[in-house]
């Protein structure tokens, strides 16, 4: 009997361990942007944050996206939600890119470009681009993987933007544009035939519109089917500029017919494109797509869309000329009855888990020796030497960043800096094509903190500082505040209470086809056998 009892005791126990769990997990959302109004409605953008051209699906009752991720590691990244406007970010596509040799450095605005995401024989499918290299497929059983090694499709330097479609009859196709930067050539979309497997393309390519006319830069294609014609839904007129066009034909390749379904019009939302149409359990149809907001990167807007004799129209089409506008608020897909908890990707992290948190990425290739997860509450970023010919942080891989969250925020993270030899330091940064950090550094065996700015980091810009502060503890919190435009200002305390002002306001900007990202360095000048280390005890983000 009391054996019983003790185990009836545990069992009741661990259930209400599993619900204050389970709870804390659905509370744990962003506290600067939430796209679910609480009322049946949501607002735009749904997710307030650089995941780049994005693509989504439905299986079943669930909805997954991925996105670019450039040279930004992890990539590919994986997201889920139950109604299109709560997502959480539940993996990644690819834990290394290749070849490693190339990507074990920073390769700012290369790798992984554009990607498509599908379900086909009960798999999922991400069709990915290297513009240097060609097109990629990685595989997985379930969304949140383990996903396959890359495997290249289509072999070719200035391919991008796949998209593959598998027919009722089991034939394959693959849908791709070029990047004149690498091809040569540009607003041009091509079709070809694929393998059943989706393993390999075939070179059977036929261009299916010159888009040099009127649909300049035209690019971004994705392959659809539904009733009996073939789509294309593809954007054009550029990344900050353009529109969303949409071709049709009855012949998978072509010739295609076209129409313009989605410009800014009226809005306030700038080249509303390239995105996904999804249709809900329910018949319902939207579009996700994102808006260049610049130091923000590109934001990801959800739209609802209409069918009129089988063109699409997407979002509102006030003067019924089939070009629909943005909506900045609209009412919830419907779903089906159920309602789902609010659900935003990760900002804030305690790094109480033996893992570091998904929303952290690196610049390159992560190594073994640039920082380590703990089970002591914190994480360890070490002191790894700034790379030859070290100009300025632009070039440095073992950055441990994030997306901004939001338009505007406080970032804030107390840290315990185990500096043990001259010329090592570490501090929070916003970094993009300018940055700017706070750097606490250690010199004469005594710590100094100052503010370091780089304009035109990318054309080898160099740093800038502010008056220096000396330091008295090791444990330090440092904080940066960001308002609308992406300025930013700086603050130090040293009881986690008052807060102080350093250096002067830095207006951030976005990196290399991505958003700017806050975040740590920790670095060194010249190589020994040791290393010094940041403790990172926790860093959140509140209004």
């Amino acid at each position: 009997m009391k054996f019983i009892k003790i185990t009836s005791l545990l069992i009741c126990c661990t259930i209400i361990q599993n619900l204050t769990a389970q709870e804390k997990n659905e509370n744990n959302f962003s506290k600067v942007w939430v796209s679910d109004q609480g009322d049946g409605t949501y607002k735009n953008p749904v997710l307030y944050a650089d995941y780049s051209d994005p693509d989504a699906i439905r299986v079943d009752d669930d909805y997954y996206m991925t996105a670019s991720s450039f040279n930004c590691i992890p990539g590919l990244p994986i997201l889920h939600s139950k109604d299109l406007v709560n997502w959480k970010l539940i993996g990644y596509a690819l834990s290394k890119q290749k070849p490693l040799e190339v990507y074990n450095k920073v390769q700012h605005g290369n790798g992984v470009w554009a990607p498509c995401i599908r379900f086909h024989n009960n798999e999922f499918y991400i069709y990915y681009p290297d513009p240097d290299f060609g097109i990629y497929v990685v595989k997985a059983k379930k969304a949140q993987g383990p996903w396959s090694e890359p495997v290249m499709v289509k072999e070719g330097k200035g391919l991008i933007d796949p998209t593959p479609l598998w027919d009722e009859d089991g034939k394959a196709y693959l849908g791709y544009a070029f990047a004149g930067s690498r091809a040569g050539i540009k607003s041009v979309l091509t079709v070809c035939s694929m393998n059943p497997d989706g393993l390999s393309a075939n070179n059977d390519d036929i261009m299916v519109i010159d888009g040099h006319k009127d649909e300049a830069t035209i690019e971004g294609p994705k392959f659809y089917k539904r009733n009996g014609y073939y789509y294309i839904f593809a954007p054009a007129g550029g990344v900050a500029t353009g529109w969303q066009t949409v071709m049709r034909s009855k012949n998978v390749f072509g010739p295609y017919e076209k129409r313009k379904v989605m410009d800014q019009g009226k809005s306030t939302v700038n080249g509303p494109h390239q995105g996904a149409w999804v249709q809900t359990q329910t018949g319902e149809d939207w579009f996700i797509h994102f808006q260049d907001q610049f130091a923000y990167g590109r934001v990801v807007h959800l739209q609802p869309m209409k069918w009129k004799n089988d063109w699409p129209v997407i979002g509102n089409d006030e003067n019924n000329d089939g070009i629909g506008e943005p909506v900045m608020v609209y009412k919830k897909p419907n779903v089906g009855k159920k309602t789902y908890p609010i659900a935003t990707p990760p900002d804030s992290d305690e790094f109480d888990a033996p893992q570091l948190g998904l929303q952290w990425q690196w610049h390159a290739n992560p190594q073994i020796t640039w920082g380590l997860p703990t089970s002591m509450g914190y994480y360890n970023l070490n002191c790894i030497p700034v790379p030859k010919d070290y100009n300025n942080l632009f070039d440095v891989p073992n950055l441990l960043l994030q997306k901004l969250p939001a338009n505007e925020f406080t970032a804030t993270t107390k840290i315990t800096f185990n500096s043990r030899f001259d010329g090592e330091y570490t501090g929070l940064v916003i970094m993009g094509l300018d940055y700017s950090f706070l750097c606490l550094k250690q010199e004469e065996g005594k710590l100094y903190l100052s503010q370091k700015t780089a304009l035109k980091a990318d054309k080898k810009g160099v740093e800038s500082e502010s008056t220096r502060i000396p330091v008295n503890d090791k444990t330090i919190f440092l904080q940066v505040k960001v308002k609308q435009g992406g300025i930013c200002n700086f603050f130090y305390s040293e009881d986690g209470q008052k807060f102080n002002p350093v250096g002067s306001s830095f207006t951030a900007r976005e990196g290399k086809w991505i958003g700017a990202k806050v975040g740590f360095l920790a670095l060194r000048e010249g190589f020994i056998n040791d290393a010094g280390s940041v403790a990172i005890d926790w860093f959140r983000i509140t209004n």
